[in-house]
Formats: structure tokens, C-alpha cells, sequence
């Protein structure tokens, strides 16, 4: 079938919409119509990077409504409304203990730009196309994706305002929620409240937890993130922004969490940690972190990766939507909604920060 996307064909050249064709559905793949996808920071880094020779279709935070299901798929139906969230193959040790973000076959079905036999669903006048990117490549009027991508939801769920559940805010809510699990009485600091470090502050404030700092580098982040439930806001281009994290938590924060992934402020993390805490990166940048080993050892402190906030997006994203249901996630305070057609200012508007998370609202949406 012939569809809408919007085609990277290098990194300075800005996204064009083009006609491709799409292929049926396989076996165990599923035919989403794209109501709304939202614009997240690993769009643009993968944008900055891929060749011209290799055009791709990006997107990752799509969500719709299906219309076509493989033979193999029998418990999504046409007219099912739908989140999609990253790939995984079901079947690893990973997949089958409750932890597909760290499935075995994660790099090969989400970032190389295409299905796991390396074949993609895309194509322009015979010419290879590359998709599924995270599995979606939803920055298009249609989607092809596996049955994992899919998280069936109610009809009166919100697609719009919740398409960015299924990477960027589980990125940083589930962070919270999954690996941190916070009691009331402790305390976060977050460093870089974009989009995921909002979420992140959101889940927070969801769970109860009263003592939240926010550190960023933007004045107008800081007071939304006050607006949003930070208790304590500090200037991340200071000088005593340990000091400052210590002073607000009593002797250090019990956990951390690094969105920027940049060797300097994950040295502060680490430092504004109390003795036993722990600290959460979940920033792609530099290749590798910096700090001293006495600050793990003679201080009991742990540094965790994680990726999708580790969460199993069938369980987790169910518990985003009824947050966002009962008043406790207000993601619209950090969206704003962008034609599909101005996917270039939303893609610009996301990497010069002036919006934290852009969602792209697709025709007859």
C-alpha cells in the first residue's frame, strides 16, 4: 500500500514527506494507522548521524488505530486503539523474565533499520527504504510493526496527548518507578529536566515522593519543573551544585538520575548522592563515565544503567495512562502538538529546547 512518511536522507537535509510503498503485514506484524507520534531526542541524534545514502523513516512514540493483523496474531483486532513502544522478540531469557527492554535482540530490532532478517517493510520506486525504526518508524500515516510494539488501550484513551508514553516518558517515569521505587520519604534530584528528566519529576511526584530536586541549565524548565512538584530548583551551571543538592536533601540525595549523559554531570550525580544511593544514567552521549571508585566503595553508592526505564511496556504504560487519567501525569504541560506537515520545525523546536516534547498530530487524526 502506498503511504505518507517523512524520509531522512542525510543529516543536513531536513525531512521530506514522500509517497512509499508498504508492504502487507507478515505473519506476526500489525498495520497501525498513525494518529499522533511524538518528536523524541534519540530521533535527532540518529538523524545527525545516518548517511544520505541510507534514507530512513524515524519515529518511535507513535500511536493509532489497527487496521490489519498477520495470521499469527490473534489477540489485536482491526479497530483496536493502540500505544506502540520499542521491539523485542518474546522468546529470549530477557523477554521471558519480565524484562524485554533488555532483550537479547534489542540492537537488531530497533536500531539498524529494519526486521531481524535485516529486510524493511519500506520502499520509493523499487529503491530500499530504511524502517521500523524502535520497531515504528511512525513518523508516517501508517506503521508496521510486531505484535510486541503494541500495547492495546481503551478507546477513550487520549492518543494524542499519550503517543510519547512508549519511549521518552517511559524512558524517564519507569527510571522512577522501575528501578528507583522511591518511598515518600526519600529524595531525587534530577539532573536535565527535558523531556524524560519531566517524566521522571512527574512519576515522582505520582509515587509521593516529597523532596525532588531539579537541576537544568534553562530558567524556564526549572519553573515549569517547579510548577510540576520540584521542591528544590538549582542552576546547573553553578558552582556548588553538589552543595546545593546536599543542603536541600539533608546530607545528599537518595537517588539520582542523569539524563544529559555528559562526564561532568555525572560526576556531580554521583557526588550528590547520600552514602548507599544510587545513581540512574539513562543519557546517550559520551562513550564512557568518569569518576573515583572510592566514591562506590567508601561510600556504599551504585551507578545503574537503564534503558526504556525498564519496564515491560504491556504493564508499564497501562499504569502511565491511569495516572494520566486520575490528574497524576499531566503531559500536556510539556507537549504541544505540531501538523505532521511542520515535522521540521517540531524536530528543530525539540533540539533547540524551546519545546520538550513536540507530538505530531497526523491528517484525520
Amino acid at each position: 500500500m502506498d503511504i505518507t512518511a517523512a524520509v531522512a536522507r542525510g543529516a543536513q537535509v531536513p525531512l521530506a514527506l514522500e509517497t512509499l510503498t508498504l508492504e502487507e503485514p507478515r505473519a506476526n506484524e500489525v498495520l497501525v494507522r498513525i494518529v499522533a507520534t511524538g518528536v523524541c531526542h534519540t530521533d535527532l541524534v540518529t538523524k545527525s548521524v545516518f548517511p544520505a545514502e541510507l534514507p530512513i523513516v524515524l519515529g518511535h512514540e507513535g500511536s493509532g488505530i489497527v487496521e490489519r493483523v498477520g495470521s499469527e496474531v490473534t489477540d489485536v483486532k482491526p479497530g483496536d486503539h493502540v500505544l506502540l513502544t520499542y521491539s523485542s522478540c518474546g522468546t529470549c531469557s530477557q523477554c521471558t523474565t519480565g524484562a524485554p527492554c533488555y532483550c537479547e535482540n534489542f540492537i537488531i530490532l530497533n536500531t539498524s533499520g529494519g526486521r531481524s532478517d535485516f529486510t524493511s517493510p519500506l520502499s520509493v520506486n523499487g529503491e530500499r527504504v530504511m524502517g521500523a525504526f524502535f520497531g515504528q518508524s511512525s513518523f508516517a500515516t501508517h506503521a508496521l510493526v510486531l505484535r510486541t510494539s503494541v500495547v492495546v488501550v481503551d478507546d477513550e484513551v487520549d492518543l494524542v496527548a499519550c503517543a510519547p508514553f512508549g519511549c521518552g516518558v517511559q524512558t524517564g517515569a519507569g527510571a522512577v518507578a522501575n528501578v528507583m521505587r522511591p518511598a515518600p520519604h526519600e529524595s531525587i534530584v534530577i539532573f536535565g529536566v527535558g523531556g524524560v528528566g519531566m517524566s521522571a519529576l512527574l512519576a515522582a511526584r505520582a509515587l509521593g515522593v516529597e523532596n525532588i530536586v531539579a537541576v537544568d541549565l534553562s530558567a524556564e524548565r526549572l519553573t515549569l519543573a517547579k510548577e510540576l512538584g520540584a521542591t528544590t530548583l538549582i542552576d546547573g551551571a553553578a558552582e556548588d551544585v553538589v552543595a546545593q543538592v546536599h543542603a536541600a536533601t539533608g546530607g545528599g540525595a537518595t537517588f539520582a538520575l542523569d539524563t544529559t549523559a555528559a562526564n561532568p554531570v555525572i560526576a556531580n550525580a554521583l557526588l550528590a548522592l547520600a552514602p548507599r544511593g544510587t545513581l540512574v544514567v539513562v543519557g546517550l552521549g559520551e562513550a564512557s563515565m568518569d569518576f573515583e571508585i572510592g566514591h562506590l566503595t567508601g561510600n556504599g553508592k551504585a551507578v545503574r544503567g537503564c534503558i526504556e526505564g525498564g519496564a515491560d511496556p504491556q504493564q508499564f504504560i497501562p499504569q502511565l495512562i491511569e495516572w494520566h487519567r486520575a490528574g497524576k501525569f499531566p503531559i500536556e504541560r510539556i507537549s504541544r502538538h505540531y501538523p505532521f506537515a511542520e515535522v521540521n520545525t517540531a524536530m528543530h523546536d525539540a533540539e533547540i529546547g524551546t519545546t520538550i516534547k513536540p507530538i505530531l498530530v497526523l491528517p484525520n487524526a
